[in-house]
């Protein structure tokens, strides 16, 4: 099971020659344009309420933690739904999939919006996370196969960007335009934005060269699945999504009503603009894939989560300048090891990457859903304070994981260390 990405074949002199694209050529270009489109559309549709969990609280008069259940039962039912996309993509097709997910996720949250009870809103997300999860499901699987192997580090990093670009996008456009015009019609316009990012995707996107479709049943699926998590750094990778993931939800979560809260006390519009750290993601997440191609992907990761680790303590304190600094880094460290440990699930993979994939993002959605909820329980008792605490435990039990990768991958013979 540990191998290289298998995007060669052998040629007439017994040499191996790339049959994914390499960096650099136009093919490569436009998928990681065409991925980095999907993931905008997709991030978007998922995380534009985020910023709006307040506006969520004070219209329908629920509590912090029920307002954040519109974003953790998206990501929840996310979790849930990874596995059969991925499995359906085997069947019928990486990009089939991704194109019906970005597209009917987008249209149903233009509808959203309208919703005349908080209870119509979380079952429509809800069912926006079902939608949702054919991109993510399905993105790794495609540029494993489809991405020359030295480069695929660098593809998937500008994924993981327009991962991070489209969340920031989906929580800043409705959180600056929310002191402006009606709360709904700002979701509205980042709906819209969600959309058209879809359709570059499919305008772009290169064919698969590389998929074979599979005849899919019950029994190879779990045969599938198995095989992976019978694979020790796999299964630590699989549980490093989870906790790493729940923590930054969870900071993302409850940082909007810190911000609004004394001492600080900021207006809505300002608060939004918090969420351009998620900038430090987009740097941080290809810088991350380079590196690892070049230096190792056990030692970015180690270095990754220790920024993020340096980066929530620093947000402890009640002081405005050390709370943005510390979510800087914080985001920068989340989003370079989850470069790095997506990449590495996928290169890990030698077949059915597709369900690897899948059971990677669903220990790193169903940490959004689970953990992130259960970090509303640490703000509401314990206020930052108890958040910061909450995340501290995740982020030790990542390190620890991250530790157990590397040292169990070491102990490999050369040739199946990726």
């Amino acid at each position: 099971m540990t191998a290289t990405a298998s995007t060669y074949q052998a040629t007439g002199t017994g040499a191996l020659a790339p049959t994914g694209h390499q960096a650099g050529s136009v093919p490569f270009r436009k998928a990681t344009i065409a991925l980095f489109a999907a993931g905008m559309a997709a991030f978007m549709a998922m995380y534009h309420v985020q910023a709006m969990l307040p506006v969520f609280s004070d219209h329908f008069g629920v509590s912090p933690t029920t307002s954040a259940l519109t974003v953790s039962l998206t990501t929840g039912m996310l979790a849930l739904a990874i596995i059969p996309a991925s499995v359906l993509s085997e069947r019928y097709g990486r990009i089939r999939v991704m194109v019906i997910s970005a597209i009917a996720a987008s249209l149903l949250g233009l509808l959203l919006p309208w919703s005349p009870s908080i209870e119509i809103l979380l079952g429509g997300r809800a069912l926006v996370g079902i939608l949702c999860a054919g991109v993510p499901a399905v993105a790794m699987a495609y540029l494993a196969e489809e991405i020359d192997g030295p480069s695929l580090g660098k593809a998937m990093g500008y994924y993981v960007s327009g991962t991070t670009i489209g969340g920031l996008t989906g929580r800043l456009v409705p959180g600056l335009a929310a002191d402006v015009v009606d709360w709904r019609w700002a979701l509205e316009v980042a709906c819209l934005v969600s959309l058209a990012f879809a359709l570059v995707f499919i305008k772009l996107v290169p064919a698969s060269k590389n998929f074979t479709p599979q005849r899919v049943t019950i029994r190879t699926t779990f045969s599938n699945l198995s095989g992976h998590l019978r694979d020790t750094p796999m299964l630590c990778l699989f549980g490093l999504a989870f906790v790493l993931m729940g923590g930054f939800v969870t900071v993302y979560n409850f940082l909007a009503y810190r911000l609004l809260d004394s001492p600080f006390s900021l207006p809505q519009s300002i608060v939004s603009l918090v969420f351009l750290m998620y900038l430090a993601g987009t740097f941080s997440s290809t810088y991350a894939g380079r590196m690892s191609d070049r230096h190792g992907r056990g030692r970015v990761l180690g270095v990754s989560i220790a920024v993020m680790a340096v980066g929530l303590v620093v947000t402890v304190p009640d002081f405005l300048p050390s709370t943005l600094v510390g979510v800087f880094f914080f985001t920068a460290g989340f989003f370079g090891a989850h470069s790095v440990a997506s990449s590495w699930v996928g290169a890990r993979a030698s077949d059915h990457r597709a369900e690897a994939s899948s059971l990677y993002l669903f220990g790193y959605y169903l940490g959004s859903s689970v953990a992130g909820a259960l970090g509303g329980i640490a703000f509401s008792a314990f206020g930052w304070v108890g958040v910061a605490g909450y995340v501290g435990v995740l982020m030790v039990v990542g390190a620890v994981l991250a530790g157990l990768v590397i040292t169990n991958v070491a102990r490999e013979p050369v040739e199946s260390v990726t």
